[in-house]
C-alpha cells in the first residue's frame, strides 16, 4: 500500500510510520510542522505515484489553548478541508481521519467543534465524491516518546521526576481513559481496514487520575500532587465503549500500571536528553 502521513513526528505518527514500513507500506509524501511541511499547504505538493491512502493525523490537540485561541482550532478544520481537496484532486480514494474521543462527551469546546467539522466533512466528500474514509477516535494515548505535544503523562512524568507538582484539574472522581501507544497501533491497523465507519480505541476502562498521580508519584519516589478547579468545557469522566473494535480482533494488552512503568521507565533513562 502507498499513503501519505501528517503528523508522523508526533507520537502516534511515529509508531504508526514504523509499524507501516515494518509490513510492507511505503510513504509517498510526509507532512509535519517539525519537518518544516505544514498541512495547510498541501495544495503546492505534487505527487507522481499511486497513492492508496491518505492517513491524517497532523491537528492542534490541547483543548484548553483552543478555548483561549479559537484559532488554532479553525486550523484544525482548515487544514481537513486542505486535505479532502487534496484527495478528490488527486483521485485518491480513502482518508483515515484521527478525530477525538471529545465529541463523543457533552462538553464543546472550539476543538470538538472542530473535529465533528472533520467527521462531517468526511462523510460529505464520500456522499458526494466517492472517497472512503475511517474516522478514528483516540483517548488518552501515552508512551515512551518524547512528545512535543505535552501530554498529560508526559507532563506529570517530568513533573515526578524534577519534584515538581502534578496538577489534577478536576477533583477525585475525575477519570480518563489511558491507551497505551503500542495496543493504538494494533487497533489502527485494524480500522484501518475496515470502509466508512467510525472507531473508539482505547483501554475501555476509565481510570482516576489521582490514582494515576500517585503511582507516578510511587514510581519516582518524589513529586506531589493537587487538585484545581475543572478547566472549561473538560470531561470529568471518560470511559469509552470499544465493543465494535473488538468484533475486529482489538484485544488491549498493556494495562495503566505496565504502560505508566514503561513510559516512566524510558523518561527516566533519557531525562537528561529531553529538551524541556
Amino acid at each position: 500500500m502507498n499513503f501519505i502521513l501528517t503528523g508522523h513526528k508526533g507520537l502516534i505518527g511515529s509508531f504508526l510510520l514504523k509499524a507501516l514500513i515494518e509490513r510492507g507500506d511505503k510513504p509517498i509524501l510526509l507532512i509535519d510542522k517539525r519537518d518544516g511541511k505544514n498541512v495547510l499547504d498541501i495544495d503546492k505538493e505534487q505527487i507522481n505515484e499511486k497513492v492508496d491512502m491518505f492517513i491524517h493525523l497532523a491537528d492542534f490537540c490541547k483543548i484548553n489553548k483552543t478555548i483561549l485561541q479559537p484559532e488554532l482550532a479553525f486550523e484544525n478544520s482548515r487544514g481537513m478541508e486542505k486535505v479532502l481537496e487534496f484527495c478528490r484532486n488527486n483521485k485518491i480514494p480513502k482518508v483515515i481521519y484521527t478525530s477525538s474521543s471529545r465529541v463523543l462527551s457533552k462538553e464543546r469546546n472550539p476543538y470538538t467543534a472542530s473535529k465533528l467539522y472533520g467527521e462531517e466533512l468526511l462523510k460529505a466528500y464520500c456522499k458526494c465524491y466517492g472517497i472512503s474514509y475511517v474516522i478514528i477516535r483516540p483517548s488518552t494515548v501515552y508512551g515512551p516518546f518524547d512528545d512535543k505535544t505535552s501530554r498529560l503523562v508526559d507532563i506529570w512524568i517530568l513533573a515526578a521526576l524534577k519534584r515538581n507538582e502534578l496538577k489534577i484539574f478536576g477533583d477525585e472522581n475525575k477519570t480518563l481513559d489511558f491507551t497505551y501507544i503500542d495496543d493504538f497501533i494494533q487497533g489502527f491497523q485494524l480500522a484501518m481496514a475496515q470502509e466508512n465507519e467510525d472507531y473508539n480505541i482505547a483501554y475501555g476502562k476509565g481510570i482516576k487520575l489521582i490514582k494515576v498521580a500517585d503511582y507516578i508519584i510511587h514510581l519516582a519516589g518524589k513529586g506531589f500532587r493537587n487538585f484545581y478547579p475543572a478547566e472549561i468545557e473538560q470531561p470529568q469522566e471518560v470511559e469509552l465503549d470499544i465493543s465494535d473494535m473488538k468484533n475486529l480482533g482489538y484485544n488491549p494488552q498493556v494495562d495503566i500500571e505496565q504502560g505508566l512503568k514503561k513510559t516512566f521507565d524510558w523518561y527516566k533513562e533519557n531525562l537528561d536528553k529531553l529538551e524541556r
